[in-house]
């Protein structure tokens, strides 16, 4: 059976099956009738880098190398003056799926490190068309180079240069292009009859946002609409690809998101986390909760909705076990296989962490989530205008200075509190019960926890982009300034 992992970053509230008003995603709405909803699904980080590579090993970002130890529970990502990025002792999904047969794609952003020793080809996939990082620009090559695009191992040109993106209007044609990739992708290997698993992981709803011609000021969203509009339409054409070449009985479909709606750059490009606190960069569950569907035609009953504690590492496990693999033995594996769930319709019990950099910030077991540490961002940022919740400031909660909660933590029923605005009394029995209980599994998960070697504590402006493989051949090398490693500062 072939896997296609669809992630992007979109909320929970952005999808018209997850109750988005203006009912913009006929195609995904028509995947999630057709298929499973996950109303109870997560990401492990509510940023970008740290979930990516949490997919793709099964393992928590603490454990993974995903964080930093600059900064007492800091978000930290992959931006081009990174020096680390995934470590070579982590084994990924498509290095394991390469020993069923497997032929591996990335389209789109791979963000776990752009120095040569992390590329995509180097951890198990066999071709890639998209960026190392996200398409932040543009710049003007002397204090950083614009992100480079690779085909394979190469550079084939780079954004605002050679793939533009209009700033003022929001036009750029890059889900046209990563689109065409994945059906050519899905047809050679049809041919071949290979099975196969491709990561579709675009970024046009990451602040700046674009859109193709054809579907700007398509939609009542504003930009960020008209980005999901199209990336729906995307997904409907991927589907119906695989329809059409009779493979999608022999094909597990998967959309997921890496993180809750970045709310910070709300309303014009952010999205909705429906219910939900907050927003990317916070463990409120608007910035961990995401919309998932899964879909296999023949398999998964129609209209399925599972209220299953999902975590978008369940991916690493579930995509081995359709191949017939075990994962590794020799490690700790986050993730648990759905496929007993989606199949069966069964509940498998299991906790859900909410990891903030190297702190572990709150725990889901059940209804009931308890928050061991609270923080949107501090005041001083706050101050500057970045605000991770605008207009829901919940007192106690959506706190500016880290607080800790670790002896009386606070204790949400997110069944009759989806929002986590009513704290539950400490003296009530309920508390008592609910909170016994999720303290008991931190002490067992703290007590195995083996923390990986950080990979997000050193910047340096040497290591940017600035002659990718390839650069020679198209006139696109920069030089580098003289290495001056320092640590990276994370203020979030």
């Amino acid at each position: 059976t072939s896997s296609v992992v669809f992630l992007l970053q979109m909320g929970w509230g952005d999808l018209g099956a997850f109750g988005e008003p203006s009912k913009e995603t006929p195609n995904l709405d028509q995947m999630a009738a057709e298929g499973m909803l996950f109303l109870d699904f997560y990401t492990a980080s509510p940023l970008c880098s740290p979930s990516r590579a949490a997919l793709l090993t099964g393992r928590l970002p603490v454990r993974n190398g995903f964080y930093t130890t600059n900064g007492h529970a800091r978000n930290a990502y992959t931006p081009q003056d990174i020096v680390g990025g995934i470590p070579d002792s982590e084994l990924l999904l498509p290095e394991l799926l390469k020993k069923a047969g497997y032929t591996n794609k990335i389209i789109g952003k791979w963000h776990l490190g752009h120095r040569p020793q992390f590329h995509p080809l180097k951890h198990g996939f066999d071709e890639w068309f998209g960026s190392p990082n996200c398409h932040f620009g543009p710049y003007d090559s002397t204090e950083r180079p614009n992100i480079p695009l690779y085909r394979d191992w190469e550079m084939v040109g780079r954004y605002y240069e050679d793939f533009k993106i209009d700033l003022k209007t929001g036009e750029a044609n890059l889900t046209q292009l990563y689109l065409q990739e994945a059906l050519d992708f899905i047809s050679k290997q049809q041919a071949s009859q290979q099975p196969f698993f491709l990561y579709w992981a675009i970024d046009a709803t990451h602040a700046p946002v674009y859109a193709s011609k054809q579907f700007l000021g398509t939609s009542q969203r504003g930009l960020y609409g008209d980005a999901v509009r199209e990336i729906d339409d995307s997904v409907g054409k991927i589907l119906k690809h695989l329809q059409q070449l009779g493979i999608s009985e022999n094909t597990f479909v998967f959309f997921t998101s890496d993180n809750g709606a970045a709310l910070i750059s709300a309303p014009k490009q952010g999205g909705s986390n429906g219910p939900f606190l907050c927003g990317k960069q916070t463990t409120f569950e608007g910035g961990m909760r995401e919309p998932a569907i899964a879909w296999w035609p023949g398999h998964i009953p129609a209209g399925g909705v599972s209220h299953q504690l999902g975590s978008v590492m369940d991916l690493f496990s579930t995509s081995l076990s359709l191949a017939g693999l075990q994962p590794p033995s020799d490690r700790q594996i986050d993730g648990i296989d759905l496929l007993p769930v989606i199949l069966q319709g069964k509940l498998i019990d299991r906790p859900i962490f909410y990891y903030r950099g190297n702190e572990l910030m709150a725990v889901r077991a059940g209804l009931y989530k308890a928050h061991y540490w609270t923080w949107s961002n501090s005041w001083e940022e706050h101050g500057k205008g970045i605000d991770f919740c605008p207009g829901q400031s919940v007192a106690g909660v959506t706190t500016h200075t880290q607080e800790e909660h670790t002896y009386l933590p606070l204790l949400f029923h997110l069944g009759r509190d989806p929002g986590e605005k009513y704290p539950l009394r400490f003296a009530s029995e309920e508390y008592q019960q609910a909170v016994g209980h999720i303290s008991g599994l931190v002490q067992q998960h703290k007590a195995t926890l083996v923390p990986g070697q950080p990979q997000l504590n050193v910047c340096d402006q040497a290591v940017m982009n600035w002659a990718p493989p390839g650069c020679e051949k198209l006139g696109k090398c920069l030089k580098a300034p003289e290495s001056d490693p320092k640590k990276c500062s994370w203020p979030h």
